[in-house]
């Protein structure tokens, strides 16, 4: 099996897990019930995955990588927000792709779920990497510098704040342009005030 191949097997199974989730909950599912509805044996589901939790590992980065693109994509000549509100799509190919409401649903239970809320929050802090590297590349200032590993963090704790609640409003009132709009709205604003220091950031500082 190719690389590619095992990935969309991992996600093809996250997709059949995250619905077991949402009806029976986590506590409820087991490994056997996820790999019986996904039809791919146990030692299969366990060989791509290390605990039932992290099965939603799949759908959470398709998420994160979204988010990641967009900065990989950042012109030079434009504000970051303004590139957002512009380039910024939630999950790639949203308008067709049903992982959208998955993914929503994902974050929103690992809201009451513990193991899920890890596995999520996990997943994010390995996306302060990338978030770290795009803000050097920026400023000229290392990305394990202390100002820019901070930088980061506010980042990431941002986008986790604006995804937390695009999921809860999703839920109210279905995901809709104007959903999405007020997503990338809430989310530029944000970051505008976090990012307001990036000039100051390539200044040497005592403590960087």
């Amino acid at each position: 099996m190719s690389d590619e191949q095992r990935e969309l097997q991992r996600l093809d199974i996250s997709r059949h897990a995250v619905r077991l989730f949402a009806e029976r909950g986590v506590a409820a599912t087991s490994g056997e019930q996820i790999a019986q509805t996904a039809g791919v044996s146990e030692r299969t589901l366990w060989r791509c995955f290390r605990t039932k939790e992290s099965c939603v590992e799949p759908l959470l980065t398709k998420a994160i990588e979204a988010f990641r693109a967009a900065l990989h994509t950042w012109p030079a000549d434009t504000e970051l927000t303004e590139h957002l509100r512009e380039a910024y799509e939630v999950v790639p190919d949203w308008s067709s792709d049903t992982d959208a409401e998955a993914v929503l649903a994902v974050i929103r239970m690992t809201l009451d779920e513990p193991a899920l809320r890890a596995a999520y929050l996990m997943l994010r802090e390995r996306a302060e990497d990338t978030f770290a590297e795009v803000l050097a590349e920026r400023t000229g200032v290392e990305p394990d510098a202390f100002v820019l590993r901070a930088q980061a963090a506010a980042v990431s704790a941002v986008f986790k704040v604006a995804t937390d609640r695009l999921a809860v409003d999703a839920a109210a009132s279905g995901i809709s342009t104007e959903v999405l709009d007020r997503h990338r709205e809430q989310l530029a604003n944000a970051l505008s005030l976090v990012t307001r220091g990036l000039s100051d950031a390539s200044r040497p500082r005592a403590d960087g």
